[in-house]
């Protein structure tokens, strides 16, 4: 089948939307901000938006903290924040660093000497929230700090934790006072000369912070680190996220983000990844296409999506999957993926590649889904070594 005419097949063989046509409905302009270097990953600006997650051991312990980063780094993290509540907190980081690749950001509540700590230990990032770091005074000491050690700064304005005189002055949290909070310490950190730094100002309300992010990103040019913070468990958490997150990345508000679940943090980047990769801001792994399945379905295309998204968790390459249970949709879903399978009568299954039918496959066969999975990978592997495919 020939390629739709708004698709074209690039060189390594991907189905992509034809970026010499104007297509205003698929386009997302990015909101304009300046760079911020956290370690070595810039935040900000043209670069890619940055998929965070937040350590849930206690960070004193070193061997935890960093077996769990590591788990959060295989699943392509870009930066991730720990906790340092305590002197002995602050002091591991010395060691967490060390272990790890990504940066580390250190996340500093009510004891500003733990920022202090945290930047003489090798956090790349100090993330002190403004309603309860403490005095100015306090606040331009972890400025120094940070100066000292190249270390920036995130501004963490959150709903739950406003200034008390703000919360007087409006009665109640609300996006001007969130927004107000954050001026307040854009100022603090301007006036000290410091300009490494971006901001966040969280709401568990999707609505409040929503339209707080808006109004914070008509009257700053600084990167904002985006998210709804509690956002709850793994489903609930992801819906609320993907409805709040997605309607400020969709006008281009966003320049890093994390996905707050009560769940694994390894999921907080999955689901991170999977909200990019919706909106084509970012792409890794593979992207399942698939369908909700009916009597039509001519093979159990739920099982086999379930089994088929943890086989190919480990391919890091971009690519799109589309698995259909029936020729109603099946055929069209392949054209504008990289590889596809559509369920056919008598058990004889189509494969596509590149958006053009290749084989069919019996039932009898190589089982469906590992002809799947070895597909993806030997696609991916010539992807890597730059052959054709």
């Amino acid at each position: 089948m020939a390629c739709p005419a708004w698709f074209f097949q690039d060189k390594q063989g991907f189905m992509t939307l034809d970026p010499t046509l104007h297509r205003p409905w698929r386009r997302i302009e990015r909101r304009k901000s300046r760079i911020v270097m956290v370690g070595n990953v810039p935040v900000g600006g043209e670069s890619p938006i940055t998929v965070q997650t937040m350590t849930n051991t206690p960070t004193a312990d070193v061997a935890a903290t960093v077996a769990q980063i590591r788990a959060a780094e295989s699943a392509g993290v870009d930066i991730v924040r720990v906790s340092c509540p305590d002197e002995a907190s602050s002091a591991a980081l010395k060691d967490i660093v060390k272990q790890v690749s990504v940066p580390i950001v250190a996340d500093i509540h009510f004891h500003y000497r733990r920022g202090v700590e945290a930047a003489k230990n090798g956090a790349a990032c100090l993330r002190i929230n403004p309603g309860n770091i403490g005095s100015e005074d306090r606040v331009r000491e972890v400025i120094a700090a940070a100066k000292d050690h190249n270390c920036s700064i995130r501004i963490g304005v959150n709903a739950g934790s406003l200034e008390r005189d703000l919360l007087e002055k409006y009665g109640e949290p609300c996006p001007e006072a969130m927004v107000e909070s954050a001026l307040r310490h854009i100022r603090i950190l301007e006036d000290h000369d410091f300009f490494n730094f971006k901001i966040s100002c969280k709401a568990s309300d999707v609505f409040l912070a929503v339209a707080a992010y808006m109004q914070l990103a008509e009257v700053c040019d600084y990167p904002l680190h985006v998210g709804i913070t509690e956002a709850g468990g793994l489903r609930t958490g992801t819906v609320k996220s993907a409805i709040g997150m997605g309607n400020l990345l969709w006008a281009g508000i966003g320049d890093t983000i994390r996905v707050s679940l009560s769940a694994d943090p390894v999921e907080e980047v999955r689901v991170g990844f999977e909200i990019l990769k919706s909106l084509g801001l970012r792409h890794r792994g593979v992207n399942v296409i698939s369908c909700p399945s009916c009597a039509r379905q001519q093979f159990d295309v739920i099982k086999t999506v379930e089994i088929l998204e943890q086989r190919l968790a480990h391919i890091t390459t971009p690519m799109t999957l589309s698995i259909i249970g029936c020729v109603v949709n099946g055929p069209g879903e392949a054209l504008m993926t990289d590889i596809g399978f559509t369920g056919g009568g008598k058990g004889t299954h189509q494969v596509y590649i590149g958006g053009k039918t290749a084989h069919r496959l019996q039932e009898g066969d190589e089982g469906i889904i590992d002809h799947i999975v070895r597909l993806v990978e030997e696609k991916a592997a010539r992807i890597k070594a730059d052959l054709p495919v």
